[in-house]
């Protein structure tokens, strides 16, 4: 007796009905990397510089990547190979605390930029087509896309703040303090890279995948349609009880999984 498969939603997934041509992206090639960035200058607005002038101590609370620019070259005599480099701007969250802080007060929360470059190797095939869709602005512009060259992307998890030194001690430069204005948008004011009283520098796990891209049309097997089984619950409750009695006892909060259960090998009592 045959099955009555379910998939995704989608009823008598189990029998084949036509194979249909997508347009989509494909991985060509993807490295992951796990970088520890020492001693990354962090900088700051005016304002957040003159408290870290007058700081005996720093704290860092959290570390973000709120961008990346990719640029994707081609290697020159390495057919099919592509360049492709990396800019993380990371904003920096310290705590800072000064002489005339008192033991109780709260420290002063103080916001800045760090930058780290980097360049990786990629396979990312040939190609030399030129794209246009119809659903975009009437600007030319906006309606060539080419596809001659691939796609970079790149995924990260939040970093990790290794540590962080506060110095009178300005350590070298390496030149790559250029700041664009959408980045520097999100400081109430412009971000300064000049000689300063003391200086903040970080250190910072980081964890990240880059991949290169090419759109493809690819030949997939159809099933059914995918219509979602579940209904829609509504957030917004007459009773706020009935809403709460829909919410799952949080077991994993009180009781945190052992080690033999994240899948460590060994015996662990």
């Amino acid at each position: 007796m045959a099955e009555n498969n379910t998939y995704g939603g989608a009823s008598g997934a189990g029998c084949f009905k036509e194979a249909v041509s997508v347009n989509t992206g494909r991985v060509y090639d993807s490295c992951s990397s796990k970088d520890c960035l020492e001693d990354l200058r962090v900088y700051f607005t005016q304002c957040g510089q003159a408290q870290i002038n007058n700081a005996q101590n720093v704290k860092c609370r959290r570390v973000e990547v709120i961008h990346v620019a990719m640029d994707v070259e081609s290697v020159p005599f390495n057919q099919g190979f592509c360049s492709v480099d990396l800019t993380f701007y990371f904003l920096v969250t310290l705590d800072v605390y000064t002489a005339c802080s008192c033991a109780s007060a709260a420290p002063a929360v103080v916001q800045g930029l760090a930058i780290f470059s980097k360049k990786v190797i990629l396979y990312g095939a040939e190609g030399n087509v030129r794209s246009f869709r119809s659903d975009c602005a009437e600007d030319i512009c906006d309606c060539r896309m080419p596809s001659d060259a691939p796609t970079a992307r790149v995924q990260t998890v939040d970093p990790i703040c290794l540590s962080v030194q506060l110095t009178g001690c300005p350590k070298p430069e390496d030149g790559s303090t250029v700041v664009p204005p959408t980045i520097n948008g999100i400081f109430d004011g412009e971000l300064l890279s000049c000689p300063a009283d003391q200086y903040v520098y970080v250190s910072i796990g980081l964890f990240s995948i880059v991949s290169l891209e090419r759109d493809v049309q690819m030949m997939i097997p159809v099933y059914d349609y995918s219509v979602p089984e579940k209904e829609c619950v509504s957030a917004v409750a007459s009773d706020p009880c009935e809403l709460f009695r829909r919410i799952r006892f949080p077991v994993s909060e009180f009781f945190p999984p052992r080690m033999a259960d994240q899948g460590c090998g060994g015996d662990h009592q």
